[in-house]
């Protein structure tokens, strides 16, 4: 018999949080740093933990190259190859620890992962990404990469519920991805009915994540700076942004597109027909889309962007009084609100 679950579940747009009194003069007051040491890995992670998606419009080098400079973190989309891997280590080596290499699970995946791990081994952070983290295959390969990598850092998702966050840090995550449909180029709610709102998706999984000694990132659903600090306030040791950063200079979408007098860039999801055409050769013939193809206006250089998401998440803590943002999950009371907050990133839908 189907079961319903009758508890309460909140998305970003359903809370607010209520202001305290507070003695920081300035949000220059506010130190967004934080350092973790990592439960398997035994590595530490020093800097503002926001990460760049690891999507093809989002995950680029140049978007490392970026970030780095204000101590942001990048997870590099998985289609590069070990040539320009080499050169972008070559060239960068400086900002190695703000950057995490992608992969899938096949084999081909393991393969190219090894060997870009083999030829650059200052590479600390593998991010092991897959739609759907409930699969004993993702578990057993989990696993097999804690096994070939003992001393890296891993991420793993998504995943949704408490017990799943459990599963993958006892079998070798570090740090687990969770999210499963919030992302505003991610369909899978309306393609498989499959999801949980992401606030209530934070406040459950980091509470197993850190029972545990393991972390999480919060992955989708971010609209606005005011989420990013909804998401740290709820206990996410990390939130990853994808739509927030697509559309600029640095996004890897491609050309400019000019229409009517207004610049765009192309951003769609991983599992949209844009992105299988481009990387897998097409829509298999036993699975739907689970993603749209969207146009953003153009915004230029991402430093401006990244920039206005710190300014907010600094202002969130000066109006709660946590000087640092490690105390900010600690200061935060959410109030439930009846009524939707305006959206912030609203996008053209140019392909389903």
């Amino acid at each position: 018999m189907p079961r319903l679950d009758n508890d309460i579940k909140l998305d970003f747009k359903d809370v607010l949080i209520r202001p305290k009194r507070s003695t920081l003069k300035s949000r220059a007051d506010v130190d967004l740093t934080r350092d973790f040491v990592f439960r398997h890995s035994k590595k530490t992670y020093d800097g503002i933990p926001i990460i760049a998606s690891n999507m093809d419009t989002v995950g680029t080098f140049e978007m490392a190259i970026q970030l780095s400079k204000l101590k942001l973190f990048t997870t590099i989309h998985k289609h590069y190859t070990l040539e320009q891997w080499k050169q972008f280590a070559a060239e960068n080596s400086g900002i190695l620890q703000n950057v995490a290499i992608s992969t899938g699970m096949t084999e081909n995946d393991f393969k190219k992962l090894r060997d870009i791990i083999n030829a650059i081994p200052e590479l600390d952070y593998i991010c092991v990404d897959v739609a759907n983290g409930y699969s004993e295959h993702f578990v057993e390969f989990v696993r097999l990469v804690r096994k070939e990598f003992p001393d890296k850092t891993i991420f793993a998702g998504n995943v949704v519920t408490c017990e799943m966050v459990e599963e993958l840090i006892l079998s070798g995550a570090d740090i687990v991805k969770c999210g499963i449909g919030p992302g505003s180029v991610c369909t899978t709610r309306l393609k498989t009915g499959v999801g949980y709102p992401q606030l209530s998706c934070i406040l459950e999984c980091a509470d197993a994540a850190h029972g545990l000694g393991g972390h999480i990132v919060s992955d989708g659903g971010c609209t606005s700076p005011g989420d990013v600090a909804k998401a740290f306030g709820a206990g996410a040791d990390f939130v990853m942004l994808g739509g927030m950063l697509a559309g600029h200079d640095e996004s890897g979408s491609g050309e400019i597109i000019e229409r009517n007098g207004r610049k765009f860039k192309l951003f769609y999801g991983m599992s949209s027909r844009t992105a299988m055409d481009k990387h897998s050769g097409g829509v298999a013939e036993y699975r739907a889309s689970e993603g749209k193809t969207v146009e953003v206006p153009y915004r230029g250089p991402v430093i401006g962007t990244a920039q206005d998401i710190l300014g907010g998440v600094r202002s969130c803590c000066t109006y709660v009084g946590a000087g640092k943002l490690k105390e900010l999950s600690r200061r935060t009371t959410f109030i439930r609100v009846s009524q939707q907050l305006n959206e912030i990133f609203t996008p053209n839908t140019v392909q389903g």
